[in-house]
């Protein structure tokens, strides 16, 4: 069959896009014949619409008096009547895509999940409706899960939320990425749902030293022998860095630095008296300054190293006329611990990067890894699934979970035969469950059950 995938942009870092990339790569081993739809198409083919553009100047003003303020019309109706010519226009140009590729599938990803493109959520609607292809929907994120969505300046655009977000049509398959959505899809819409978790290709090649990113550490100004902890998330409030600066002050007690320096490290390195830990925040900077800063002073106040490096990261390596620009997976190499303290997911994908990776990781235990992640035999060093939020707004969990975790992660710093087993074994039970072999079985799943329904009818 010919699948169209859309989206508002592909090929960038973002979550959706990725997992859009697994997708097409999955349904063309199944020997589907699949292209990107979008608004722009970063470092992918894609074809576009110009108005599905992430961006477009007239979305961001439907947005802007859709959820903050109507300011730019004189009253709701003219909003209306601007959302559904705009939605008219969309409408227009996919059905000429359809006709023109020849589309068979659409598989829109958080099109109609959002409420950020409310024309384009109305649009492809009113596509399905007129039943000329078959759609399957993938929700990565829902409109009721997002503050900016919470209130709309006016009724028509709450009946937009409640009719087209997602719309309950006959040839609408829904996937979601998570138990809670499922959940919440059928509390709120009575619409039922797929789970089909975010996936890793664990059948490519380990990330390993290699030529290029052998100097890593020395660039960043960290000792060989030194331990290098590493968050690579984005920053922002929810990956809840805190406490991974606690876990990392607390391995820093005398006690621990004493038996780090009485014997080697897991791979054979020494720690001496002048190495120390040093706590790596790789990814991008998406936080109110305000946490960037409460993250600064409690670092400071801990004694806690803490870097700042993604002005050396980037999605790919790159050689700039300046300097050197690492991979992120170069920086999982480096790596002798990984934190992962989110209390908020969709699903995790850096987990399973993580765990591709073969570190240890030190988690939180936040929603989704409750309902869809934990009943797998994973071994983790865990912070608990409780925490409260301090007057500074930071997050905190009991000290007796911190000081759990710091004393597991010293044993794995250390013991390497105990360090081998537990990321040996995590790997196998990922590749089991969350492979792209896994994601070809759901995938075949959904279209031979889809389309036989259709067939049927």
């Amino acid at each position: 069959m010919k699948i169209a995938i859309a989206h508002f942009r592909v090929g960038e870092t973002d979550g959706v896009s990725l997992e859009m990339e697994k997708w097409k790569k999955v349904l063309e081993e199944l020997g589907h014949e699949v292209i990107f739809l979008a608004g722009s198409k970063g470092d992918s083919s894609a074809y576009l619409i110009d108005e599905l553009h992430y961006q477009h100047p007239l979305n961001n003003k439907i947005v802007r008096n859709a959820y903050d303020e109507l300011s730019d019309y004189t009253c709701e109706e003219e909003l209306n009547q601007e959302i559904l010519a705009f939605a008219l226009r969309i409408e227009e140009k996919l059905l000429d895509f359809i006709e023109q590729e020849k589309i068979e599938v659409i598989m829109p990803n958080n099109i109609w999940s959002l409420g950020w493109h409310l024309a384009a959520g109305i649009a492809f609607a009113r596509v399905a409706r007129q039943k000329k292809v078959s759609f399957v929907a993938h929700h990565h994120d829902f409109y009721w899960e997002r503050e900016r969505y919470a209130r709309p300046t006016c009724p028509f655009v709450t009946q937009c939320l409640e009719e087209y977000f997602p719309p309950a049509e006959p040839n609408v398959t829904h996937v979601v990425i998570n138990e809670i959505a499922r959940r919440e899809l059928w509390q709120r819409k009575g619409i039922a749902a797929t789970v089909v978790p975010n996936v890793f290709d664990f059948s490519k090649p380990s990330w390993a030293q290699d030529e290029y990113n052998a100097d890593f550490r020395q660039r960043l100004g960290i000792d060989e022998n030194d331990i290098l902890i590493l968050q690579a998330t984005r920053v922002t409030e929810r990956k809840a860095i805190e406490l991974g600066i606690d876990v990392v002050a607390e391995m820093q007690q005398v006690h621990y630095l004493e038996r780090l320096q009485s014997a080697p490290l897991y791979d054979g390195r020494q720690f001496g008296t002048g190495n120390k830990l040093v706590y790596v925040l790789a990814g991008l900077h998406e936080a109110e300054a305000g946490y960037i800063q409460a993250l600064r002073n409690k670092a400071d106040k801990l004694g806690v190293d803490l870097r700042f490096v993604n002005q050396h990261i980037d999605f790919a390596r790159r050689q700039t006329e300046e300097e050197k620009i690492y991979s992120l997976w170069d920086a999982y190499v480096a790596a002798d611990l990984i934190t992962y303290p989110s209390i908020m997911e969709g699903w995790g994908n850096q987990l399973l990067e993580g765990v591709f990776a073969k570190k240890p990781l030190v988690i939180y235990e936040y929603p989704v890894f409750v309902t869809d992640i934990k009943s797998k035999p994973f071994s983790f060093i865990s912070l608990g699934d409780q925490h409260t939020v301090n007057r500074d707004g930071l997050v905190e969990v009991a000290p007796v979970r911190i000081q759990q975790a710091a004393a597991r992660a010293i044993e794995l710093l250390l013991d390497g035969k105990r360090r081998e087993k537990m990321v040996n074994t995590n790997f196998e039970i990922a590749k089991l469950h969350f492979s792209y072999e896994s994601l070809q079985g759901l995938l075949a799943h959904i279209m031979d059950a889809h389309f036989s329904v259709d067939n049927r009818a």
